[in-house]
């Protein structure tokens, strides 16, 4: 069998899908991955797939860039003829099913997160909603990781309830992230991991990390790429803020996160909405209390008491209230949380659960030859 990877990035198939092109690797299917270039598209050489440079404005609104996006996904797809493309992100959802639609190649989507176009009001998320309704007309099936995301999409966009299906987020390797002792420090280190934009939280976790910057118990690091050009960016005045008063200690990206994870206490995400957060899967699998916004996907990771605390989105003041309440907490009722975390990952987010749905699912959409 071909199969196709289609994403915004080859970081996205590199962090994200190794799991899944792997098990399709290790049986001998063939795997090419559409995606643009940058520093992880010769690791996925090396895995043994085939890497088709396509060329994307991925928070641009440029519609000449995107017609060309179109054209070189219509193009691969007709070149290579793969028989499924596994989609992934916003726009390569959207023109890997206009463009599948044309080369007569069948495509899972898989909606990771509603993001920015059902957070944002104005032109541009009308236009990409009318590109879903219109492009999703083509999709043979499409994933959500929440049943939040899932009935908000579908009351936007019609699709057939056939036609559609749950994943516990991208699934964790159980073995790659073992679950790991608490720090015996006298100091809580609380970590975020994510992109430095808006609806991150990003601001709401740098006020928390200001109230206690005086307070030797705690430190507070966050880690994740900063871009400028992104529409919805945080300031680079405030980051250089952050970082010069020692509020936050910054690092743009780590290749070993779970030495990270390993390093810190606490995972922390303030998002306004997510799919499934990676990270908070990869801090729970590694045996981490979790403290997060009381948000579609972050409440399916954290089970309020359970696994670590939720907290009022939008609100540094409550979450400053659970980092308090973490801190007030006896070692064995942190242990207590470490230990739910890892279970909770064994027990539903297993990645072996998503490619066991993908394998049911592309067995029901590609007859054998």
């Amino acid at each position: 069998m071909k199969i196709a990877f289609v994403a915004n990035s080859c970081w996205n198939i590199f962090n994200f899908r190794k799991g899944l092109v792997f098990h399709f690797l290790n049986r001998g299917d063939e795997v090419i991955v559409l995606a643009p270039h940058d520093e992880y598209s010769d690791a996925i050489v090396k895995w043994g797939a085939t890497w088709i440079n396509t060329p994307l404005d991925s928070t641009g609104v440029n519609p000449i860039k995107d017609l060309k996006y179109f054209r070189v996904l219509r193009s691969a797809l007709q070149k290579y003829k793969p028989d499924v493309a596994l989609a992934y992100t916003i726009k390569s959802n959207i023109y890997s099913c206009l463009a599948g639609n044309f080369s007569n190649v069948p495509v899972i989507c898989n909606v990771s997160g509603l993001g920015t176009v059902f957070l944002v009001e104005g032109v541009v998320g009308q236009i990409a909603m009318f590109l879903y309704r219109v492009a999703f007309r083509s999709a043979s099936h499409v994933f959500f990781q929440n049943e939040d995301d899932q009935e908000l999409f579908l009351s936007n966009v019609n699709l057939a309830r056939e036609r559609i299906g749950l994943l516990p987020g991208s699934g964790i390797n159980l073995e790659e992230f073992k679950s790991q002792p608490l720090l015996t420090s006298d100091k809580v280190r609380f970590l975020m991991v994510s992109r430095v934009i808006i609806e991150k939280g990003v601001e709401d976790y740098a006020e928390a990390a200001a109230y206690f910057k005086d307070d030797d118990r705690v430190s507070f690091s966050l880690v994740g790429k900063f871009d400028e050009d992104h529409a919805r960016s945080i300031e680079k005045s405030k980051l250089d803020q952050w970082i010069n008063n020692e509020i936050l200690d910054y690092q743009p990206h780590s290749d070993e996160i779970q030495n990270l994870i390993s390093d810190h206490d606490v995972l922390v995400l303030p998002s306004y909405r997510e799919g499934t957060p990676r990270t908070l899967l990869e801090g729970a699998a590694m045996g981490r209390p979790l403290l997060a916004s009381d948000v579609p996907g972050c409440r399916e990771v954290v089970c309020d008491g359970f696994n670590g605390f939720l907290f009022e989105v939008k609100n540094s003041k409550s979450l400053i209230d659970k980092i308090k309440l973490y801190l007030s907490l006896k070692p064995e009722e942190r242990e207590q949380l470490a230990a739910n975390s890892r279970k909770l990952v064994e027990e539903t987010f297993d990645e072996q659960i998503v490619i066991d749905e993908y394998e049911k699912i592309i067995h029901g959409i590609v007859k054998p030859a």
